[in-house]
């Protein structure tokens, strides 16, 4: 019978956005397992790193060559048989890592019904009919985009960025400010409408508006801090001036400079996480985050890119839901279900829990300071995949133990115990692993977004 830890080949894909050769974590990983397919470019961008079984770029185990659902076709134990009755044969998450060099596009992921919807209107711009909830942590600084800042904020800049102010309208403007006069960020149906709106219109301005008004808009940027009035408690002036000459500098003529004003601007540093439920707004801008999901590819955006674009779609399906950006940062917990021996608990190690409010998955953090540190997993009624992306250690599944350093990649089959070891000579060093699972339980209330 199998031993259920097995050593996985993952693919990397190459996007515009991406870092280039070895700066990109997401290149670094995949060439940490050997393949005769990948040579790291120095010139050219690497921007994700696939662990999962969605078709488009399945992982494979690294001694047969065997794709997971080959395995799990053979072998549902390895899912575990709850999670296999729920979700068939295949993984109901998608693992990556993202490493961004300069903006992603402007997007939301649908939720079911909707994917159900657009995927059997549009196959080709929408792969799969399932939702997107994702969870996004970082591994290195980051920025991002990240849902809609509160109304006042919006407000603000409506009244001291002209360009915007024009876009929108000026009707449309002064509606909105009259609606974000109330103090009090309770969100009501009232005040979503006023966003809708006024983001509505932004969003149907013109190729020639908007060409019109970027080049005064770039113009306040330049050769001053003082954009928006000095900016808003949450971003500065002059974060602003330097997000407009930045995105100019990759997209040109593009609404997403103007739709930033719109949107939370979120630093991250590591270990920090955001979690995005189905058609809540968002961009990535730069920095290496681990990212899981659920197991789609649905895309819909909206700006800040050369693909398809939907802008219909975007607007109509928004939440307009609206918090500062600290709310919608994730708290995670200490893990419960995993032990430190004596010399984690000296060392300061720790087992972090990132759990959102849906059952496909949840990712674990475990940071083992020093040498022999070890962490011991409890089994899991379900299937897990393991990514080290500092340090090396040693990963262990019954008498089964394999090496583990940067960019290795495990497969954990349901009940197994996993024990997880640092193997270093310097007290300094750490030994950083993220684990994506799922576990359905009874106990846990969880509502799928």
């Amino acid at each position: 019978m199998q031993v259920p830890l097995i050593r996985l080949h993952c693919g990397v894909n190459s996007y515009a956005w991406g870092k280039q050769g070895l700066d990109s974590a997401a290149a670094r990983f995949a060439a940490a397992t050997p393949s005769d397919d990948l040579t790291i470019q120095s010139d050219k961008p690497y921007a994700e790193l696939w662990m999962g079984t969605h078709p488009s770029n399945p992982s494979r185990d690294l001694v047969t060559g065997h794709t997971l659902l080959d395995l799990f076709s053979d072998n549902q134990a390895l899912l575990s048989s709850t999670i296999a009755s729920h979700y068939g044969s295949k993984l109901p998450f998608l693992f990556k890592v993202l490493s961004v060099n300069k903006a992603l596009s402007i997007q939301a992921h649908p939720n079911k019904s909707l994917a159900e919807q657009l995927h059997a209107r549009d196959p080709q711009n929408y792969p799969d009919d399932n939702h997107k909830p994702e969870m996004a942590i970082a591994i290195t600084p980051f920025e991002g985009l990240c849902g809609f800042r509160p109304l006042a904020e919006i407000a603000h800049f409506l009244k001291t960025v002209a360009p915007l102010r024009s876009l929108v309208g000026e009707d449309v403007a002064q509606e909105f400010a009259l609606i974000a006069e109330d103090s009090t960020e309770v969100v009501t149906d009232t005040k979503k409408a006023a966003l809708k709106k006024a983001f509505g219109a932004l969003m149907s301005s013109s190729a020639e508006t908007i060409a019109e008004q970027i080049p005064k808009l770039v113009e306040l940027a330049s050769g001053t801090e003082d954009l928006a009035a000095g900016g808003v408690a949450s971003t500065s002036g002059e974060t602003l001036a330097k997000l407009v000459r930045r995105l100019h500098s990759e997209y040109g003529n593009d609404i997403g400079l103007f739709v930033l004003f719109f949107l939370n601007f979120v630093t991250l540093e590591p270990g920090e996480a955001l979690f995005l439920v189905a058609d809540d707004i968002h961009a990535y801008i730069s920095g290496d985050i681990i990212e899981c999901m659920a197991a789609s590819d649905n895309v819909v955006r909206a700006g800040l890119t050369p693909k398809f674009k939907d802008v219909d779609t975007l607007v109509d399906m928004l939440t307009y839901n609206f918090a500062p950006i600290e709310e919608q940062k994730m708290r995670p917990v200490d893990y419960p279900y995993a032990t430190l021996n004596r010399a984690g608990y000296c060392s300061g190690s720790a087992v972090t829990l990132y759990d959102p409010p849906i059952e496909e998955f949840a990712v674990v953090r475990t940071v083992l300071r020093g040498d022999a540190a070890k962490a011991t997993f409890e089994p899991l009624d379900g299937p897990s995949i393991i990514i080290c992306t500092s340090g090396k250690g040693r990963i262990s599944v019954g008498p089964t133990s394999h090496e583990m350093k940067e960019g290795y990649i495990y497969f954990v089959g349901a009940t197994a115990e996993c024990v997880l070891e640092s193997d270093t000579n310097n007290d300094e060093d750490e030994f950083i692993t993220f684990k994506a699972f799922c576990e359905i339980s009874s106990s846990k209330d969880k509502q799928s977004l």
